[in-house]
């Protein structure tokens, strides 16, 4: 009898050291696919021993994989790079609100989901991309694209170059002015910016900023860490670009310049909440929050986060008044957006 005690005893510990080392276990969807994230999520598994098993795909696909999946996800934690698929994913169902003092305390409000009830937020901005304006001085004046407003003007007519209008980052831009400006107006822009253009809609938006370093365009729309990225590297050709361009952070006088999120939510089923909500207050540690900022040159969510990168410094001249609406507002005006779009036939 002893040894068959024995036995059991050791089978159950082995049990218990095998659920012990599932519990240390993080199962990461991610749409952001940066090297620098690497250490984001190796010095995470160092500070609490939670391995991190991460799948890589766009935000759609993500949204996708985890409606078919339903309950049997894996999935623990969502990371999304912008507020309109974050947005899309809590409308889907798709995500648990975390009740979090220190995701309260550290992100503002505006840049987080609603509250649902007393059950907390379904999804947390993490940090911030500006849409700024690029410009050829050579043939566009700073004054002439220093709102968004403006890149309808008849004078801009054959200059403006854009990526797709249903590309997410434009479906915020447009979402957020249709909050600024309201329907008729915002229709009435889109009209205008689509009679200015140069070319049908076309490429990403380091595209956009190499056409107006080429000539073809005059001024166009981007993602300030696009820029970011060409001002930081190292080739010839992308120094030669930055040398062409300018950049403005439009509407400085009136409600501020769009700013986009990546951000992060845990999943419905996530299977590890406790480790999946110990990953989002991470996130917003002053190492991460530094980690954002260096590592791909988008600004911290956390005010107050000291970093040093001399793009973001050399674009702004070190601060830029960032438009203050509700992020989730964004989201919830892009189905009425795509419509607009349809109808003045901004491709």
């Amino acid at each position: 009898m002893t040894h068959r005690f024995a036995i059991a005893a050791l089978a159950l510990a082995a049990l218990g050291s095998a659920h012990a080392a599932e519990d240390k276990v993080l199962n990461l969807y991610s749409a952001r696919h940066y090297a620098s994230d690497e250490a984001l999520y190796n010095n995470f598994t160092q500070a609490t021993g939670i391995k991190i098993n991460r799948v890589d795909a766009d935000d759609a696909g993500i949204i996708a994989r985890l409606k078919a999946e339903g309950s049997a996800s894996p999935a623990d934690v969502i990371l999304l790079v912008d507020a309109a698929r974050l947005w899309r994913g809590e409308e889907d169902g798709l995500f648990k609100p975390v009740k979090s003092a220190v995701l309260e305390d550290k992100i503002p409000a505006n840049l987080r989901a609603d509250a649902v009830g007393d059950q907390g937020s379904p999804w947390f901005g993490l940090s911030t991309r500006a849409r700024v304006i690029v410009y050829d001085p050579a043939r566009v004046k700073a004054g002439d694209v220093d709102s968004y407003e403006k890149l309808a003007d008849p004078k801009l007519k054959g200059m403006l170059c854009i990526r797709s209008g249903s590309h997410p980052y434009n479906l915020s831009l447009f979402g957020a002015v249709l909050q600024h400006m309201g329907a008729p107006k915002t229709e009435d822009w889109l009209k205008g910016m689509v009679a200015n253009m140069a070319r049908a809609p076309k490429g990403g938006d380091t595209d956009q900023i190499k056409g107006v370093a080429s000539g073809e365009c005059g001024v166009a729309v981007s993602n300030s860490y696009y820029l970011a990225r060409l001002m930081r590297s190292t080739k010839p050709e992308d120094q030669a670009v930055v040398n062409k361009v300018k950049v403005v952070f439009p509407n400085q006088g009136s409600w501020g310049t769009h700013v986009n999120v990546a951000g992060a939510a845990v999943a419905k089923h996530a299977k590890h909440p406790d480790n999946a909500v110990k990953f989002l207050e991470y996130l917003v540690s002053p190492q991460a929050q530094d980690y954002f900022a260096n590592g791909n040159n988008e600004w911290p969510v956390v005010k107050g986060i000291a970093f040093n990168n001399p793009a973001l410094q050399q674009m702004t001249g070190g601060s830029f008044k960032s438009e203050t609406i509700p992020i989730s507002a964004v989201g919830r005006n892009q189905t009425q957006v795509q419509q607009m779009l349809d109808r003045v036939g901004f491709k």
